[in-house]
């Protein structure tokens, strides 16, 4: 399979990638692309590439068109709120000119992770056949499910964070799956991960079990307790992490089809979408665990707004 490396930086061709208000540096040590895997290489290999750099991202795992399809479904019901232009096809995602109402799309969103549809492309049999074995056991994956929209022009950027900071109540082998519903390109600010800092969260876990121990049980896991930043984010300045810690923000042109896997100490971020054809970038994370390990019971209901999780 080709992969798409449509964004060209540092001559002009390509948008400047912004987080935040902040934009990233295109500096060769600064920026680069994440290394996609062949998922026929078998799930042990696939299992040493996680470890060793904290994510894989499996090219063409899940069938294209039954994404692209999931996405049209997705975007067909969301355009009662006025969010899709008129008359264009839902599976295209083109973001209508007038910003709909966001209660209303909210109200739409948690319909749909509640729904049969959504819990199906979730829990398709390849995923879950390959997560027992790369797990080495029964894969458990969490009810509480992500799925989020961005539309273009917008401000909306994912601050850097890792994601043990909300399940600390479980085990922390958890493995996140994060899956663009459509052709994200990189103006569309997918996500993007810091080189090589699941060791860097491993490290911030570390520090920061050591200066909570005198917290309660509950604050402990909370991302919002009194010692954390705002929202448990590590920080929303993304060309100062990249400096402070000497590494690149890692980007990717993903495509229908792929599925990114983390670590949960692995730090990743968005940048804004820039999309010029206004296209809603579309995408829906989900947890899975070796159902034998500790499981944070917050997540065992459906995500909702506001569930400070």
């Amino acid at each position: 399979m080709s992969i798409s490396m449509g964004v060209t930086y540092g001559d002009g061709k390509g948008p400047s990638l912004v987080a935040n208000g902040k934009q990233l540096s295109t500096a060769a040590d600064r920026l680069g692309y994440l290394t996609p895997t062949d998922p026929g290489i078998g799930v042990a290999a696939i299992r040493g590439l996680y470890e060793e750099n904290g994510y894989v991202w499996l090219k063409g795992f899940l069938p294209r068109s039954e994404v692209i399809e999931f996405r049209g479904w997705v975007f067909s019901h969301l355009a009662a709120t006025g969010l899709i232009a008129s008359g264009t096809d839902p599976r295209d995602g083109i973001a209508s000119a007038i910003t709909p109402d966001s209660k209303a799309v909210d109200r739409y969103l948690m319909a749909l992770v509640r729904s049969v549809a959504y819990e199906g492309f979730c829990a398709q049999p390849r995923m879950a056949r390959f997560m027992d074995e790369f797990l080495a056991g029964i894969s458990y994956l969490h009810k509480r499910k992500i799925m989020r929209h961005v539309r273009p022009g917008t401000t909306t950027a994912t601050p850097a964070h890792y994601d043990l900071v909300y399940l600390r109540g479980g085990t922390s082998r958890v493995v996140t799956a994060w899956i663009p519903i459509g052709d994200i390109p990189v103006e569309m600010g997918g996500l993007t991960y810091l080189e090589g800092s699941h060791a860097i969260g491993a490290r911030m876990e570390r520090d920061f079990a050591e200066q909570n121990s005198d917290l309660s049980p509950e604050e402990r896991v909370s991302a919002y307790n009194r010692n954390m930043t705002e929202g448990g984010w590590v920080s929303k300045d993304l060309p100062d992490m990249a400096e402070r810690f000497d590494t690149r923000w890692l980007v990717a042109d993903y495509e229908a089809g792929d599925v990114m896997l983390h670590s949960p100490f692995m730090i990743h971020a968005s940048t804004t979408n820039q999309d010029e054809r206004q296209r809603l970038r579309l995408s829906t994370d989900i947890r899975y665990q070796n159902v034998e390990d500790e499981i944070d019971v917050r997540w065992n209901n459906h995500w909702s707004l506001g569930d400070m999780l």
